[in-house]
């Protein structure tokens, strides 16, 4: 009867997470979709601790994990700052990993505990699932925490390439495989480490050569990762819910992978393989080719007011710049006073805008802009040229016109929001940098471009002091 509850339970919150994934495809529900995902973890533990043989002991381990990782947890909700998210993201996919690589060497080592053999005489479907579950666990682990550190700041945004690179991720790559069905045929505990130790060292390799600008799609394929590596140990462990959420995760984290690859133009097989950030050649540095363009034209808030109030279809573009400066609350007021003075307002966001998948509909949706003035890529591109204004907020590389001439630039072929196309482009930047991808935006030099130099926060702020005067 316990055993019966407990599938039932298990059903229902496999329901509820495939309802959260459903909410959260659309900003409007993903509140809702939360919601779901909330309850139905909460179902899944209940009916983990209700199982039969679990035994005080296992609920009072239980019970102790989930206090100290739900206090951890809370602490790290409630001072982490929006600009830190992507990369507390990568760094959750990181213990996604490493629980993946723990829970197959518990299974490894005991695995009368999972019922699927004794030492020495584990069921070999069993062994094909814990080797594909402890590798890619593995790669999710220390791919992550590359991300992580690119994302933090702690290592270059650039790619790290070598000659021979995509040579020894294949040979790595084929010699895993081996090690794979050598431990399969033999058990041996020596080809288990060996295989923890390889897919170690190849997560690490398919992300170092992965660019800056593309990190967004990186940590959405670790997010695919991860689900995978759970389902793979929830097969090995015979655990249900642990197979459904893990497969949800790694199909969902596939397709969004797949769908940001496309809006930027790259291959899914070099996500997949890595180094995809560093194949178009070297980025052209700070200044390169400057010697023959006009002059940067810089105005001031209160001439970007001024054109502003005059503005019939104005464009905001954000992008991490806006996050860093937390700005998101002070351009919805800008926005709001706009459109007392009769603009029509819109935001335009480039699937890879901040550094992580949503980045800025999070904050948007934080500063309760209304959804229904939020578009993508391809439902805004074409408006641009109607637009009076497009006030570009802390956005560099995909707003970069390089992506569509310069060959030789990290970021070609890359689609970009078309804001070179409006009748006046702000810019609001602290200085002339270059994107997270090294590359200079010519968009900066052009003549209708006025460049506004400062903190995105305190210049959108005097903007709106000047559109109340």
């Amino acid at each position: 009867m316990a055993q019966t509850l407990s599938t039932l339970a298990y059903l229902v919150a496999s329901v509820l997470f495939i309802l959260a994934l459903r909410g959260l495809s659309n900003p409007e529900t993903s509140r809702q979709g939360n919601l779901f995902g909330m309850v139905g973890m909460a179902i899944a533990i209940v009916a983990t601790l209700l199982k039969p043989g679990m035994g005080a002991g296992g609920i009072v381990i239980v019970l102790a994990g989930l206090a100290i990782g739900g206090t951890i947890g809370t602490v790290l909700a409630q001072r982490i700052q929006m600009t830190s998210l992507p990369q507390l993201v990568a760094a959750f996919h990181s213990l996604v990993g490493m629980a993946a690589v723990f829970v197959a060497a518990a299974a490894f080592y005991s695995p009368e505990s999972f019922g699927i053999g004794t030492v020495g005489n584990i069921k070999g479907a069993s062994l094909v699932e814990m080797s594909l579950g402890l590798a890619i666990g593995a790669i999710t682990f220390s791919g992550s925490v590359i991300a992580f550190a690119k994302l933090d700041g702690r290592m270059s945004g650039s790619p790290i390439i070598f000659k021979g690179q995509h040579m020894l991720n294949a040979a790595l790559g084929a010699l895993l495989l081996v090690l794979v069905i050598a431990f399969v045929i033999t058990g041996s505990p020596v080809l288990f480490w060996l295989i923890a130790l390889l897919s170690f060292a190849l997560g690490f390799l398919l992300i170092i050569p992965i660019g800056g600008a593309d990190m967004p799609v990186v940590v959405s394929m670790l997010n695919s990762y991860s689900g995978w590596a759970a389902a793979g140990i929830g097969f090995t462990i015979g655990n249900l819910l642990l197979i459904v959420t893990g497969a949800l995760v790694g199909a969902s984290g596939a397709i969004l992978s797949y769908i940001m690859c496309k809006g930027m133009n790259r291959s899914i097989i070099n996500v997949l393989l890595g180094g995809f950030g560093g194949d178009s050649g070297a980025a052209a540095g700070p200044g390169a080719g400057t010697a023959d363009r006009a002059p940067v034209k810089a105005g001031s808030p209160e001439d970007a007011a001024y054109i502003m109030k005059n503005a019939q279809k104005i464009i905001i573009v954000p992008g991490y710049g806006m996050a860093v400066a937390q700005a998101q609350q002070v351009v919805r007021e800008m926005a709001d006073l706009l459109k007392k003075e009769g603009a029509e307002i819109s935001y335009a966001i480039h699937p890879v805008a901040g550094r992580m998948p949503g980045h800025m509909n999070v904050l948007l949706a934080e500063a309760n802009v209304p959804y229904d003035e939020v578009h993508e890529l391809e439902e805004i591109n074409a408006e641009f040229a109607d637009a009076d204004v497009a006030y570009v907020i802390g956005a560099n590389d995909v707003t970069n016109p390089a992506a569509k001439t310069d060959k030789s630039s990290a970021i070609y072929g890359m689609p970009i929001l078309d804001v070179e196309r409006a009748k006046t482009v702000f810019f609001v930047k602290r200085g002339m940098a270059s994107g997270y991808a090294g590359v200079e935006n010519e968009l900066f030099f052009r003549p209708n471009t006025m460049m506004l130099f400062g903190d995105a926060k305190k210049v959108t702020q005097q903007i709106v002091q000047s559109l109340q005067k």
